[in-house]
């Protein structure tokens, strides 16, 4: 499975925000549409991602003030997926690079984020087609006849 199937499973919702937004507006945003992370982006372009562990971050070091923005505790150069990823590739990355949340690239161009829980689902939902496929394979397993 690639990370392309994934993302078409998924679906195509992309969630921004900018540098120069409060840290409470994306707190706001991500729970009423209950997300993990935004995608930061300034005049049309990728500059970082938050998420739930920058704001946790921020919290827990007395930066989230009422003037805090966004791009005070995003992180700026996020580590990326590419969508001819392998799922095990990307689950390898997320695990090494502890990221839930990865943004896909295609030659400069943002495809969506995928996150550890689409992975899962997806993973899951792949094992679950195999095995429907198996059973029914043995189930209609040619029986040997007597001779």
């Amino acid at each position: 499975m690639l990370v392309k199937e994934i993302l078409r499973v998924k679906g195509g919702a992309l969630y921004t925000a900018t540098p120069r937004q409060s840290l409470a507006s994306a707190i706001d945003v991500m729970a009423d549409l209950d997300v993990g992370s935004l995608v930061v982006m300034d005049a049309g372009q990728m500059v970082g991602v938050v998420t739930f562990r920058e704001v946790l971050k921020a919290l827990k070091t007395g930066g989230l003030q009422r003037d805090a923005l966004i791009g005070d505790v995003m992180v700026a150069d996020p580590v990326i997926a590419f969508p001819d990823m392998d799922a095990n590739d990307l689950r390898r990355l997320m695990i090494e690079k502890h990221s839930r949340y990865l943004p896909v690239v295609d030659q400069g161009e943002l495809l969506g984020v995928i996150s550890f829980l689409d992975v899962a689902k997806a993973v899951l939902e792949e094992q679950s087609l195999e095995n429907a496929l198996l059973k029914n394979y043995i189930k209609n397993w040619p029986e040997e006849s007597a001779a």
